[in-house]
């Protein structure tokens, strides 16, 4: 095997094993005692989840970029749907790069402003939540920042094994489809969430009777650094820290697109994703103070 393909699979193999099987000091498994309300027995809960140690596993994703292509993305050849999401804002002639901001001020909590800042800083889309849907029923629509007009639909699937979103594309007869879903890896060395598109065959759970996900997404999501890989396994897309300072009710980080990639995919999947894990974010918050 070349050496630098060799280190290239050992830091990424360090990178799995970091995240599986590391705790962090600060975030160690413990149990306390517990009386029930009911009953009177005493039984014992978890105070707090065992999370990987996230300093570690960034350092070997870093090697690991710094030896393949510098956290950059390449372009996708082969979009796994036809047409994009959009005419107009889906595909770029060139890599693009998006900021994604969560408004300080929402009546939903999942309200998101998107800027195109490849070139300057100007507004691309805007994600709204819905008002009224059943708890655990969380629903979010993508919509143009100019026209107003919604492209995509992200709606949590309420009876699920895993945490998942379906995909629905507005098409420009009003009509809308569902071009697939978005969902967590129900067994896996690390945190991870497939893409798949709709019609594509398969069933099941446990992802043995699965298709082959269009794009699989890794990384750290806490701290919003992860990546998107397309089925021959190129990285797509990118999410990373934008700023030193990260703040829970006006999140803000940069999204990497590259050329041929539908940004609105992209940028659909970050949401849905995000959602997920901001709970997590504001418990390991609270353990830091």
């Amino acid at each position: 095997m070349p050496p630098r393909l060799f280190a290239i699979t050992t830091l990424s193999l360090l990178t799995a094993l970091a995240n599986a099987f590391a705790p962090h000091p600060h975030r160690t498994r413990h149990v306390v005692p517990a009386i029930h309300p009911t009953t009177g027995v005493s039984h014992r809960t978890p105070a707090t989840t065992l999370r990987p140690n996230t300093e570690l596993s960034n350092l070997l994703t870093d090697l690991t970029n710094l030896l393949t292509n510098n956290g950059g993305v390449e372009p996708e050849t082969d979009l796994p749907y036809h047409p994009p999401l959009s005419e107009e804002l889906s595909i770029a002639s060139g890599e693009r790069t998006f900021a994604i901001r969560e408004r300080a001020i929402t009546f939903t909590g999942e309200d998101f402003d998107i800027l195109d800042i490849s070139d300057a800083q100007t507004d691309f889309v805007r994600v709204r939540g819905a008002m009224l849907h059943l708890p655990g029923k969380d629903k979010m629509r993508i919509s143009s920042s100019s026209t107003g007009r919604t492209y995509v639909t992200m709606d949590r699937v309420l009876i699920a094994a895993t945490p998942s979103y379906d995909l629905y594309r507005h098409n420009d007869d009003g009509s809308i489809q569902k071009i697939g879903w978005i969902e967590k890896k129900l067994i896996s060395f690390m945190d991870t969430f497939d893409v798949y598109m709709e019609g594509k065959g398969g069933f099941g759970v446990t992802g043995l009777f699965k298709p082959t996900p269009a794009y699989r997404i890794e990384g750290d999501f806490l701290d919003r650094n992860f990546s998107f890989k397309n089925a021959q396994g190129k990285i797509v897309a990118r999410a990373n820290m934008d700023g030193w300072i990260q703040f829970d009710m006006m999140n803000h980080y940069q999204v990497r697109v590259g050329e041929g990639m539908d940004a609105l995919l992209v940028l659909a999947c970050v949401c849905c994703i995000d959602e997920e894990f901001d709970e997590e974010h504001k418990k390991r918050r609270q353990e830091n103070e």
